[in-house]
């Protein structure tokens, strides 16, 4: 395979094929992110995209999923990422399932028309960085789109036939309106009604803006107590016809795997025994991004 920089994907990609059809992300101004600082967004030739398809034709035919890297494949244009999917299909028929990364911008861009194409030839699920439902936050971390785009985005997806798993970060709005973005996450969550969703506590990366921020006491990074209170919040206000609402990325201080909206009130007792102290939290050392 041809890689270059780096290289990631979802937790629940872990044994996909990972197949990298973009370097970085055709964003990269997210002031929390230091995923792809420095790193220039470009689509990979479609020669190498080839050989890397060949590559796994030959080597992976255990691995019954694609993972289309990197921040953003999804903003390749129709013609080009159709003829990658109709490739993956002729060369990797036992594939089940094609996965990718998207976000306001590129679903803005691709028709209800071309999104049912890209679902027909097998991309399945997009994962869709909303990291909070709170306007103000939304533009303070230059995320480049409000929250009203976010649902309008979402629901499209959604009703051309893709799943979506959305991902939110726990402290991204600060200590100061860390109850807003927790309410107001919920209601953005409910409006989409995705399958999946991934609660992820912020942690703060060295070079970025908003590790700056924090660093010059402009930003205050919700202690553990308040992370909690903000994910009570947050389930609180989510109201999922179906589906998981999972907190238990490596990040997080206490795991969580909501099968909507059942487990709901369950979860939420627990979270209320952690915040009383009964139940034992993750060690920040076995926290990691």
């Amino acid at each position: 395979m041809h890689y270059v920089g780096n290289i990631i994907r979802p937790p629940s990609e872990a044994n996909s094929i990972l197949l990298q059809v973009t370097v970085g992300c055709s964003r990269n101004k997210c002031t929390f992110c230091g995923t792809y600082m420095g790193e220039r967004f470009q689509i990979k030739p479609d020669d190498i995209i080839l050989e890397d398809i060949a590559f796994a034709a030959t080597y992976c035919k255990r691995q019954r999923r694609v993972f289309l890297c990197d921040g953003d494949a999804l903003i390749i244009p129709q013609k080009r990422l159709v003829r990658i999917l109709i490739e993956i299909q002729r060369q990797l028929p036992w594939v089940t399932r094609i996965g990718s990364y998207a976000n306001a911008k590129s679903l803005n861009m691709k028709s209800p028309e071309e999104l049912v194409e890209l679902q027909r030839l097998g991309l399945g699920i997009l994962y869709m960085g909303l990291e909070t439902g709170d306007d103000v936050t939304l533009k303070a971390i230059r995320k480049g789109a409000t929250s009203s785009e976010m649902i309008e985005m979402g629901q499209k997806a959604r009703a051309c036939g893709m799943k979506l798993s959305l991902t939110v970060l726990l402290g991204i709005a600060g200590t100061q309106r860390s109850d807003i973005h927790a309410r107001e996450t919920g209601r953005v969550i409910t409006a989409i009604d995705p399958e999946y969703v991934g609660a992820l506590s912020l942690m703060l990366i060295p070079g970025t803006p908003l590790y700056e921020d924090a660093v010059s006491g402009r930003f205050q990074l919700p202690d553990s107590r308040g992370m909690l209170q903000e994910l009570f919040t947050m389930l609180s206000n989510t109201h999922m016809n179906r589906g998981l609402f999972m907190a238990n990325h490596a990040s997080n201080y206490l795991p969580l795997r909501v099968r909507m909206p059942g487990d709901r009130q369950a979860a939420l007792d627990l979270i209320e025994k952690a915040l009383a102290g009964k139940v034992d939290l993750k060690p920040e050392y076995l926290r990691a991004l």
